[in-house]
């Protein structure tokens, strides 16, 4: 699994608009000035958050992003989901592959199961509060 810049980048916004939450609607230039992102780029990224119901967004005077939850109702896990598509380690178990011959007498279909699971159960327990309130993220072991 590899997390592409769309998907740190969109945690990167979750939490500081979660930083951030008592200042109301925060523009999408404070947003991009604070995290050293382009605009055009991030604009791509909140679009997506806010068709999703995760942000909602204003344009105009007085206008912004904001959370539509609570920073302790996001997962990681859901944000990234959403950015990234699958986060599966192996194609036979992102959906995507219509079946492989192999699939029944694979050797390894069950480790890669196991790890599937076990990247899953991490990143949805691991909220944007959690991030949030912790100045260099989390160090968790599994």
């Amino acid at each position: 699994m590899l997390v592409s810049t769309k998907g740190r980048y969109a945690l990167r916004v979750m939490v500081d608009l979660a930083e951030h939450q008592g200042e109301g609607r925060i523009p999408l230039k404070k947003i991009a000035e604070r995290q050293g992102v382009s605009e055009k780029y991030l604009e791509n990224i909140l679009a997506t958050l806010v068709r999703n119901g995760m942000l909602s967004g204003m344009r105009g005077k007085g206008g912004g992003y904001r959370l539509t939850r609570n920073p302790s109702d996001y997962s990681v896990g859901e944000i990234l989901r959403l950015t990234e598509g699958s986060l599966a380690p192996v194609s036979c178990l992102d959906g995507t592959c219509s079946g492989c011959e192999r699939a029944a007498d694979c050797p390894t279909v069950g480790m890669w199961s196991k790890l599937d699971s076990m990247i899953t159960s991490y990143l949805d327990s691991v909220t944007i509060e959690d991030l949030r309130c912790s100045p260099r993220g989390i160090d968790y072991v599994i």
